[in-house]
């Protein structure tokens, strides 16, 4: 059975992202640079709509991962330049993928994330 994000909560995701892409349109620096929207299928706690709003700020990547009431604090970010391969942890959960298309604004990056035993597919695309 499918868990539906509720309204308020897909909302504030919402707004936070609207405040948050005029600022992601700036120079990139890095390519995992701006905000990412996408699915983490089967995550029973969080629902399956994922958004992380990440930052370079010279030396780290930084960032939150579903701004608002259900926020995550992102702990560490290895990013992989031979392969594009990212691995991103916070507060438990491990995000694991590749960066597609990496040339263009609207890359993506497609792999797995887990927490404990719960594992599923994540696809996230930038805006």
């Amino acid at each position: 059975m499918r868990k539906f994000v509720s309204a308020k909560s897909f909302l504030s995701a919402l707004v936070m992202y609207l405040l948050m892409t005029g600022t992601a349109t700036a120079q990139e620096g890095h390519p995992l640079k701006g905000s990412w929207i996408g699915e983490w299928s089967g995550n029973s706690t969080h629902g399956d709509f994922v958004l992380l709003v990440m930052d370079w700020d010279g030396k780290n990547v930084t960032g939150v991962i579903n701004p608002g009431t259900d926020d995550m604090v992102i702990e560490s970010v290895t990013l992989n330049p031979s392969d594009w391969t990212v691995t991103i942890r916070a507060a438990g959960y491990e995000l694991q993928g590749r960066i597609q298309e990496l040339e263009l604004p609207s890359r993506s990056i497609v792999g797995t994330w887990k927490n404990g035993n719960r594992n599923g597919k994540l696809e996230i695309s930038r805006q």
